[in-house]
């Protein structure tokens, strides 16, 4: 069997500073230890479930954060950025997906770090649903027939997936306070929860009692910019339209294709966000 793991950051327990977050920042090992932990917990009850085959996507920032030297035999470490599917690339052929470390969308109330993909945008909607990271990786794992099974990270994102895919199984990493303050239980409570999480996770998929997650066809997606100079790049792609200062439609005829013509959206944006920034220094 083979399992497809991927790991955000900002979900994790004790992830509170944007110096966890980046590359070079005081606290990023501390964080790298953290992520790499909470997945060698998951990995290794995977395999003592019987998955011989496990696919980890590291999927946060450069996506360069799991420690390699920590991965079991039997892992394969996705690592990497830009990358087809992003978060996602290479879900497809797995028996199941698990999602490790996930925060809830931009604009959730006490959820820490907050956002959808990228800091340039304010919402992302998939046919009139207002997405968070989970549901967009969902659906593409869902385009592949791979049913997510377990979704742990921050508690405010799990009441959203206890309603897109009640199925899957909740572990909550952290009850946040504000974007940058959250509390989490012990590391000996978290491992506890996580391997009895998986346990449940892979009795209800061996059970038949999980599916995955689809989108209807075609898929609509209006993106919602933080300032109108991001729109201003994306309306330049083909098949882009405007909606007004900040707002863009497009249309596909699946979800992957979907995702990736987002993807480039938000690179456009940040690289516009670079340009922007060079000229004003």
């Amino acid at each position: 069997m083979r399992a497809f793991v991927s790991v955000d950051l900002e979900g994790m327990p004790y992830i509170v500073s944007v110096h966890h977050l980046t590359v070079g920042k005081a606290l990023y090992s501390e964080a790298r230890k953290i992520a790499t932990r909470v997945t060698k917990i998951v990995v290794k009850e995977l395999h003592e479930e019987g998955f011989d085959e496990i696919v980890v996507a590291d999927s946060h920032g450069p996506m360069v954060n799991v420690l390699p030297e920590e991965m079991p035999e039997y892992v394969e470490l996705v690592r990497g950025f830009p990358r087809p599917t992003s978060m996602v690339v290479g879900v497809e052929g797995s028996d199941a997906a698990l999602f490790l470390g996930y925060h809830s969308r931009a604009g959730v109330a006490r959820s820490t770090f907050d956002h959808t993909y990228s800091g340039v945008v304010s919402y992302v909607k998939v046919n009139g649903v207002e997405a968070s990271e989970f549901l967009l990786n969902a659906y593409v794992a869902g385009h592949y027939g791979v049913p997510v099974i377990l979704v742990a990270g921050d508690e405010r994102l799990l009441e959203e997936v206890k309603e897109r895919a009640p199925w899957a199984v909740r572990v909550p990493l952290k009850s946040s306070y504000t974007r940058y303050a959250a509390r989490s239980p012990s590391f000996t409570k978290l491992e506890k929860a996580l391997r009895e999480g998986v346990k449940t996770a892979v009795s209800k998929l061996r059970n038949g009692e999980v599916r995955p997650l689809r989108v209807g066809r075609p898929v609509e997606v209006e993106v919602c910019f933080v300032t109108s100079g991001y729109a201003d790049v994306a309306e330049l792609a083909p098949g882009v339209r405007r909606l007004d200062g900040r707002r863009v439609t497009f249309q596909t005829d699946d979800i992957v294709s979907a995702y990736k013509l987002f993807e480039l959206l938000v690179l456009a944006s940040a690289g516009l966000a670079k340009v922007v920034s060079g000229l004003n220094t």
